[in-house]
C-alpha cells in the first residue's frame, strides 16, 4: 500500500471526511483490520482565509508547500490538497516538492469524461467559480462550465465560509443550493460539479434529480485507487 499525504484544515470540517472515508473505503476493498496509510499535515485556517481575501496567493502558498514538504519527509508517495480553492496555487506547492499533488479538477474532469458530461455547472468559493485555475483545466479538457448568476455565487460563497466551514448546516441554505443547481441545468448543464470540499456536508445526491459530482469524493476515490495500484 502506498502512502497517502493530506493537507488539511480548509476547512478541518471537510478534512474529517477525506480521513473517514479513505479509511473506510481502504477497509471495504481490502477487509479484515486493513485501514490506510495516511499523513495529515493540518494547518490553521484563518490566516489562509485572510490570505485570500488580501489576494496574498503567494504567502498562502509558501504555507502549503511547508506542509507538503512535511509530509514528503514523512514518505508519502502522493499528496493531495484537501480543498478545491486553495488549488489556485497549485504550481507554487508542486514545484517545493518531487512528490506528486494530485490535481483536484484533473480528477473531477476524468469522471466527467468517463460520464458523457459536455456542459456542466459549477458551484464553489467565489474564487473557485470566478478565476480560471480551475474552470480552465475542464474546458482544455473539453467540458464546458456553467456559472451561477452573480447574486447566486454570493449566497455560494456566504454559506461555504459562513456556515459549512463553521460546520453549520442549516435547511434555508439547503433549499438555496437547490434552487441555484435547478437553475443551472435548466441552462443546460448535464450536471453540477460540488467545487468546494464543504458543500457536500449539505448537499447530497439523494436531494436532487440533477446529477451531482462531489469534488471531495471524486478525490478520495482517486487516493484510494493510487494507494492500491
Amino acid at each position: 500500500m502506498k502512502k497517502i499525504g493530506l493537507i488539511g484544515g480548509m476547512s478541518y470540517e471537510s478534512t474529517i471526511t477525506y480521513y473517514e472515508q479513505i479509511n473506510k473505503k481502504i477497509n471495504e476493498r481490502l477487509g479484515g483490520l486493513n485501514s490506510a496509510e495516511i499523513v495529515v499535515s493540518s494547518l490553521n485556517f484563518e490566516p489562509i482565509e485572510a490570505y485570500q481575501r488580501a489576494g496574498k496567493w503567494d504567502e498562502a502558498g509558501e504555507i502549503l508547500a511547508y506542509h507538503a514538504g512535511i509530509l514528503e519527509g514523512a514518505g508519502c508517495d502522493f499528496i493531495f490538497i484537501c480543498t478545491n480553492t486553495m488549488h489556485k496555487i497549485y504550481d507554487a506547492v508542486q514545484s517545493a516538492v518531487s512528490a506528486p499533488i494530485v490535481h483536484i479538477a484533473d480528477a473531477t474532469l476524468n469522471v466527467l469524461k468517463h460520464e458523457n458530461i459536455a456542459r456542466v455547472g459549477l458551484l464553489g468559493t467565489i474564487y473557485t467559480m470566478k478565476e480560471g485555475f480551475y474552470k480552465d483545466r475542464l474546458v482544455c479538457g473539453g467540458v464546458e462550465v456553467v456559472l451561477p448568476s452573480e447574486d447566486e455565487m454570493k449566497i455560494v460563497n456566504s454559506v461555504i465560509f459562513d456556515e459549512l466551514c463553521l460546520g453549520k448546516i442549516l435547511d434555508n441554505s439547503r433549499e438555496k443550493f437547490l434552487q441555484i443547481i435547478e437553475n443551472l441545468a435548466k441552462q443546460g448543464a448535464g450536471g453540477v460539479i460540488l467545487g468546494c470540499t464543504e458543500i457536500g456536508l449539505l448537499i447530497s445526491q439523494l436531494d436532487t434529480k440533477v446529477k451531482l459530482f462531489d469534488t471531495t469524493l471524486i478525490h478520495i476515490d482517486e487516493a484510494v485507487k493510487l494507494a492500491l495500484f
